[in-house]
């Protein structure tokens, strides 16, 4: 059945602009200056902007101000306290009668409460030994290398998103641009075609198949189109970057990231360069500090003490203000020992409690090791599957190429059909796009098994 000449023609306009309005889409902001990035520039501006490795950081400086405040636990506290009290209706004391002249068995009421007390006092406190400050202040370290590994953590997992969506716009990028050159060809193409026909070389046919050709490619390049601006819109989001600032990518060559596989793939694994395993090795050594702490919590503590003030109390309320004449002077000082005697078993239970929790934490730390042998292993074997699936495709490739120049040169010796061309068109775009997945999952494989290596930076 033939396609109508003026529907053909319309559709192919429409598909035009249609397809223009799409590509110009991601142009629109061009007003702004472009910023080209590389990789490693990409992963700088997110560790910079990004919201959860700007709160990883803060939670470092708050568990800093902790520690400072930990530490302040054995500097000496001083008080000072400041009392006035005005008896509206004094306190009065009963003296037998007898003591005052009267009847004996009769008691009178008699004031010996002044109006009026003041008192002003400091009162220093120094503790000279108690078992759980001492562990406090010797945790202290191992609790900030806690919440910087935490942090270390939030990074590292901001680096493997930034480069996988790094790679993914640039393998984007490589498929749009191959599209645009297959539709420049296929219309090419079409053109000769319709010229032959109108000379009466070909027949109608050959035309409506290049021209569905032609519409098909134009299709493709409008969803390769959205797919890569949505590309670039993800790139951007992880890096925490406005998503109207365009951007040029800079390190767009795939092969050369694939150099250091084979010798990835044969390092050796060292637990202690996974974040995670000095994590949890950093939480075992925090949990025997806190059973630490509850064993020397049955220790005796002391401190010293020393108090000083003036006081004074009148019933005459302008005496008060007369310092030199009324107030007297008072200080003392002491040591306080407190002995922990019973404590309903309470801490003996603390400790019970804390050993266990410590065998837990060994339990978890046996646990990730096998997990980063799992993880280790199944990196390996992905990126090993990878680079054998990117030797296969890329020959894949050059024979297509080689399948598509020999058609080209066979249609324009008129020994070929446009047919042939048609066909070899449509497997090296395919031959194409399947080369450039699988080195999209190659450089993906070779980050994760960086990342399983503690050795992605």
């Amino acid at each position: 059945r033939e396609i109508p000449k003026e529907s053909n023609h319309y559709m192919r306009r429409y598909l035009y602009f249609l397809s223009l309005t799409l590509l110009l889409i991601p142009f629109v902001s061009l007003a702004q200056e472009p910023i080209e990035l590389s990789l490693e520039e990409a992963v700088d501006y997110s560790l910079k902007n990004n919201t959860t490795i700007k709160n990883a950081r803060l939670d470092v400086l708050i568990q800093q101000a902790k520690n400072d405040e930990i530490t302040g636990l054995a500097y000496p506290k001083i008080n000072g306290v400041g009392n006035y009290q005005d008896f509206l209706e004094p306190v009065k004391s009963f003296l037998p009668g007898e003591f005052l002249g009267q009847p004996a068995g009769t008691f009178v009421p008699v004031q010996f409460t002044p109006k009026y007390t003041t008192n002003a006092n400091v009162t220093a406190n120094q503790i000279l030994f108690d078992g759980s400050v001492l562990v406090a202040l010797q945790a202290k370290k191992t609790v900030m290398r806690l919440m910087e590994l935490n942090a270390n953590l939030s990074e590292e997992d901001v680096k493997l998103n930034v480069q996988k969506s790094y790679y993914s716009l640039v393998v984007a990028q490589k498929q749009f641009e191959i599209l645009k050159s297959s539709l420049a060809n296929a219309r090419d193409l079409a053109n000769d075609v319709r010229i032959m026909k109108e000379t009466g070389f070909v027949e109608k046919i050959e035309l409506d198949r290049t021209t569905v050709q032609v519409n098909n490619l134009a299709t493709d390049s409008i969803r390769i189109a959205s797919l890569l601006e949505l590309t670039e819109q993800i790139l951007k989001y992880r890096m925490a970057m406005p998503l109207n600032q365009p951007i040029v990518l800079t390190d767009t060559s795939l092969e050369g990231n694939l150099e250091e596989s084979l010798n990835l793939i044969n390092s050796t694994l060292e637990y202690s360069n996974r974040i995670e395993y000095n994590l949890a090795q950093t939480q075992l050594r925090l949990n025997e500090y806190d059973l630490k702490r509850h064993r020397l919590s049955a220790l005796p503590s002391l401190s010293t003490f020393i108090n000083g003030g003036y006081n004074y109390s009148t019933g005459n309320f302008n005496e008060l203000f007369q310092f030199r004449r009324n107030y007297q002077f008072s200080s003392m000082w002491g040591l306080q020992l407190n002995v922990p005697i019973f404590d309903g078993l309470q801490r003996r239970n603390r400790v019970k409690q804390a050993r266990l929790t410590i065998e837990q934490t060994k339990n978890n730390i046996d646990e990730l090791t096998r997990s980063i042998d799992f993880q280790t292993a199944q990196s390996q074997t992905s990126l090993r599957n990878a680079l054998l699936t990117v030797q296969s495709q890329q020959r894949n490739q050059e024979l297509a190429a080689t399948v598509l120049d020999l058609a080209q040169r066979k249609y324009r010796e008129g020994v070929g059909s446009n047919l042939e061309v048609t066909q070899a068109q449509t497997d090296f775009l395919q031959a194409q796009n399947n080369y450039f997945q699988a080195m999209l999952e190659a450089v993906n494989a070779q980050a994760d098994l960086q990342r399983a290596l503690g050795t992605l930076r």
